[in-house]
């Protein structure tokens, strides 16, 4: 038996080898060398003259970065609570065994599955006031009505969170509801006799039971939210004005069309820690509830 165990084991780490190498020579060296070039003065091609925290601070007296610092901030917490909120609630729906539930969850996946670019120009079009819901109100009568929030340099940004809130609600039903599924059915038994009313089961009972998913799907927000690009361009390229840049759009800006390397792997450098810091407390948090089961038994 120990043969045979130590034989699948080699094979096991044979295997793994190329994704190994993979993830060695794409991530971490990629990492290495964004981290290194942010202490360059590279412009179309890297150089490789230490200029030390020239970069950074060029960086943090552009105001275009600062505005899409605060615009990743406004749009991380609307887009990520509302995917959380929106999320539970259609899987609590979905919870209900509804007729179709194949269907309704295929219909709520599928702005998931769909490409930010064709939910971007989807969006557009719908926030239009000459061509979606402002026109179509005034076309039925209710000339007075005025929503164009992509027009706005105040409002635009909460449309791009309407649009990310639609795409990404879906995901977290799906993860939801299989922490919902997940539950042993003894427990809404006996939350059943005991008079327990059913918002309060959910909300009090099965919520807390559900820390797996609602860490998986917290998770994939902020990882989304991080990276999200092709949505802003799609739907109003970074305006009006700077309005609705993100430090995706500023790093992608500045390696392309300016031509500045050095600046934007600074700027992803910025974009990496808060990736980096939110997988270590998931790491952290994971080893000590590991350690605590452990004492426990």
């Amino acid at each position: 038996m120990a043969r045979t165990r130590r034989r699948f084991n080699y094979s096991a780490v044979i295997g793994t080898i190329p994704m190994i190498l993979v993830a060695v020579g794409v991530f971490v060296i990629g990492i290495a060398f964004t981290f290194f070039w942010s202490f360059t003065s590279s412009k179309l091609f890297p150089a490789y003259d230490f200029v030390g925290l020239r970069q950074y601070y060029r960086l943090w007296a552009s105001d275009r970065w600062l505005v899409s610092v605060s615009n990743i901030w406004i749009y991380g917490l609307l887009t990520i609570g509302g995917n959380m909120v929106f999320g539970f609630l259609l899987a609590v729906f979905m919870d209900q065994n509804v007729r179709g539930e194949d269907l309704l969850r295929s219909i709520f996946l599928y702005p998931f599955a769909m490409s930010l670019i064709v939910t971007g120009l989807v969006w557009q079009w719908a926030l239009d006031p000459n061509l979606g819901l402002q026109s179509a109100m005034h076309h039925w009568g209710w000339t007075s009505f005025h929503f164009a929030p992509l027009v706005d340099v105040n409002a635009a940004i909460y449309g791009l969170v309407v649009a990310g809130i639609w795409q990404g609600s879906g995901v977290s039903m799906a993860i939801m509801l299989a922490g919902l599924r997940g539950i042993d059915s003894e427990i809404w038994k006996a939350a059943k006799v005991d008079g327990i009313p059913p918002w309060r089961t959910y909300l009090f009972i099965a919520l807390p039971m559900m820390r797996g998913a609602l860490a998986t799907a917290f998770v994939l927000q902020c990882v989304s939210v991080v990276r999200v690009y092709d949505l802003i361009i799609a739907m109003t390229g970074g305006g009006p004005g700077i309005s609705t840049n993100m430090p995706a759009v500023y790093v992608i800006d500045m390696i392309t069309s300016s031509q500045n390397v050095g600046q934007g792997m600074a700027a992803a450098t910025m974009m990496l820690v808060p990736i980096i810091l939110l997988l270590s407390i998931v790491g952290i948090v994971g080893w000590r509830r590991r350690v605590r089961a452990e004492a426990g038994a």
